[in-house]
C-alpha cells in the first residue's frame, strides 16, 4: 500500500501547481500517493504554514520539503527519509 507524500497547498496557489510538475515523476519511484493538504482547512497549519507553501511532508509537519525545489532536491530529501527503496 502507498504511503501519502502530503502536499501543503491552498486554493489558487499557483507554486503548488509548479511544485507537482516536480513531484509526479517521483510518486511511482517511491511508491506514494499524493495527498493534498489545504491549510487554510486547519488553523495550526495555516499559523505554521501560510506564508511557506508549497511544502511537502510524509506526515511529520517539522519535517517538510519547502518550495522552491526541483525533482532532485525532493528526489534526495526523499531518499534521506525513505533509504529502504
Amino acid at each position: 500500500m502507498p504511503k501519502d507524500l502530503i502536499l501543503y497547498t491552498t486554493l489558487g496557489c499557483s507554486l503548488c501547481e509548479k511544485a507537482k510538475a516536480e513531484i509526479w515523476p517521483l510518486l511511482e519511484q517511491f511508491q506514494l500517493r499524493l495527498c493534498e493538504v489545504d491549510i487554510a482547512d486547519n488553523p495550526q497549519l495555516l499559523d505554521r504554514f501560510a506564508t511557506r507553501i508549497p511544502l511537502v511532508g510524509l506526515g511529520d509537519p517539522e519535517d517538510v520539503c519547502g518550495w522552491p525545489f526541483d525533482r532532485e532536491q525532493l528526489q534526495e530529501w526523499l531518499l534521506r527519509r525513505l533509504p529502504e527503496l
